[in-house]
C-alpha cells in the first residue's frame, strides 16, 4: 500500500484544500494529513478561526482522508516520513523546494495551488465586504 503525507492548518476549508486532498489521495492508497496544532500556529506567528480539534473533526470527515495527525513543530516531517512508512510526501508548490531533504527517505511532490482561492483570500474578502464566490459547475 503507497502512503502519502500532507502538511498544513487548513483553517477555513475551501475547495483548494479539497482539490489539494484529492490530488494527494490519487497519488496512493492511504493518506494522512499532519494539521498544524494551536502551539504550533502560535510559534509560526499564524492564528486559525477554527481550534486544532476542529480542524482534525473537518479533515477526519472528507473521504480522500485516512489518518489526522497533529504536526507539532518543523522538524517533524522527517520523523513522520519514517515512522508512517511514508511512500510520498505532498504538498503545495508554494514550498516548492523547501522540503527537497526528504527525497533521500520518499519521493516529494509540490501540487500547484488552486487558482483564486485561498484561506487569506477568503479572509481578505470577508473584510472587505467582497462577494461570495461562486464555483464554476461543469
Amino acid at each position: 500500500m503507497k502512503k502519502i503525507i500532507t502538511y498544513g492548518t487548513f483553517d477555513l476549508l475551501h475547495y483548494g484544500h479539497i482539490n489539494l486532498l484529492k490530488k494527494a489521495k490519487d497519488l496512493g492508497q492511504y493518506l494522512i494529513v499532519a494539521v498544524s496544532t494551536d502551539e504550533f500556529n502560535k510559534l509560526k506567528g499564524k492564528s486559525s478561526y477554527f481550534s486544532f480539534e476542529e480542524r482534525k473533526f473537518l479533515l477526519e470527515s472528507i473521504k480522500y482522508v485516512d489518518e489526522v495527525i497533529p504536526e507539532k513543530n518543523w522538524e517533524q516531517k522527517e520523523i513522520d516520513v519514517l515512522k508512517y512508512n511514508i511512500d510520498t510526501f505532498v504538498i503545495g508548490d508554494d514550498w516548492k523546494g523547501e522540503f527537497d531533504f526528504l527525497k533521500n527517505s520518499c519521493e516529494v511532490v509540490y501540487l500547484p495551488r488552486t487558482i483564486g482561492i485561498s484561506t487569506s483570500k477568503i479572509k481578505t474578502d470577508i473584510n472587505n465586504g467582497g462577494e461570495i464566490c461562486q464555483l464554476e459547475r461543469s
